[in-house]
Order: C-alpha cells, then sequence, then structure tokens
C-alpha cells in the first residue's frame, strides 16, 4: 500500500476518535471514568481539532498521489468515500449536539448517495465519473461551514453579530443541491439513465 493510501485510510481512521471527542456522556459513566467529564466540557476542541487535521489529509493525500505517481484504482474509490464518512459523521454528531437542524443533514448526505449511486452505475458501463469542479468547491464548504459552526461562530462573534458560521452552513447547503442538480443533469445523456 503506497503513502496516498495509507494517509486516506489514515482518515478514516480519525472519524471514530472524532466521534468519541464529540460525543455528550452521562453522568453515570463519568462517575466511572474521571476523563469523560473532560471531554463533555472540551471535547468539541479535540473535535474540532480532528475535523480539521483529517480534512486537510485529503489535499495531503491527492497531492502526494499526483506527485509521485501514486494513484490507484484502490485511492479512487477509497479517497471520497472517506470524504463522505468524515463530513457525514461530523454531520450527524452536530445534529445530535443540537447544532445543526437534521434537514441540513439530509441534503447533504442524501446528495452524497445519489452521486455515488450514479458512480456505482457509470462503473456498471465502464465509464469513470471524475468530481466536477461543483463537487470540489462543495468540499471546500462543507469543511469551511462545518468548522465554522463547530467554532460557534468563534472569532467572528467578537466582531459582529451577524451569524457568518450559518450563512457558510446555508452556502454549502446550496452548493450542494446545485453540484448534485448538475452532476445529474452532466451526466445523463452519457450514461441514458433511465428514471
Amino acid at each position: 500500500m503506497n503513502l496516498a493510501n495509507k494517509i486516506t485510510i489514515a482518515r478514516i481512521g480519525m472519524i471514530p476518535f472524532l466521534v468519541l471527542a464529540f460525543q455528550q456522556y452521562p453522568s453515570w459513566m463519568i462517575e466511572k471514568v474521571e476523563f469523560l467529564k473532560y471531554i463533555n466540557q472540551y471535547g468539541v476542541y479535540a473535535a474540532i481539532a480532528i475535523f480539521v487535521l483529517a480534512s486537510a489529509t485529503d489535499k495531503l493525500d491527492g497531492h502526494i498521489a499526483r506527485k509521485y505517481n501514486q494513484i490507484t484504482n484502490f485511492g479512487k474509490l477509497v479517497d471520497p468515500l472517506a470524504d463522505k464518512l468524515l463530513v457525514s459523521a461530523a454531520l450527524i454528531m452536530m445534529v445530535q449536539q443540537n447544532m445543526l437542524p437534521s434537514w441540513i443533514v439530509v441534503v447533504i448526505i442524501g446528495r452524497e448517495v445519489m452521486v455515488s449511486g450514479i458512480r456505482i452505475l457509470a462503473a456498471a458501463k465502464g465509464v469513470a465519473l471524475a468530481a466536477d469542479k461543483y463537487g470540489k468547491l462543495k468540499m471546500v464548504l462543507q469543511v469551511v461551514a462545518i468548522t465554522a459552526v463547530l467554532l460557534g461562530n468563534f472569532p467572528f462573534s467578537y466582531l459582529t453579530g451577524f451569524p457568518i458560521d450559518q450563512t457558510l452552513m446555508m452556502a454549502a447547503v446550496l452548493i450542494t443541491a446545485y453540484s448534485g442538480y448538475n452532476y445529474v443533469k452532466s451526466n445523463y445523456r452519457e450514461l441514458q439513465l433511465e428514471f
């Protein structure tokens, strides 16, 4: 397994730690394990660090794969899957913590399921579909928006009362929905999909 693929696997391996750091533990568990009290108080900061680090590895593994000619079929399959798992885990945990309404997560995860389905259909026809510019923009906006919401609009809350974190999240939802629509439209004729 080459270095780029190892980094991708490491990104997936960070997801359970993100979930554990983000989790709120009940008092009976805190009484038995003192460390969980600190996770309840400060775990969101660890979750932010894990999420940002894992997101950064997405650019790193892609750069290494291109620079050192380490592009593999495994990487093509697992890299976008790792991104979807990371973003989905963060969003689901944010709904659990009442940081986001659930409809946002339904739109974002729904788009990912739909696009993955189209890629599976394309693969069955021997067609490899690459991410378009809207898909790449979508991923960047999602990472920025999730980070901003996790930070609770910090440091912008000291400068303005305007909810920049929620605005970024709405922009991420809009570009996510549009990128899904564009993906279907762009590939409909080529794949001759029947709906």
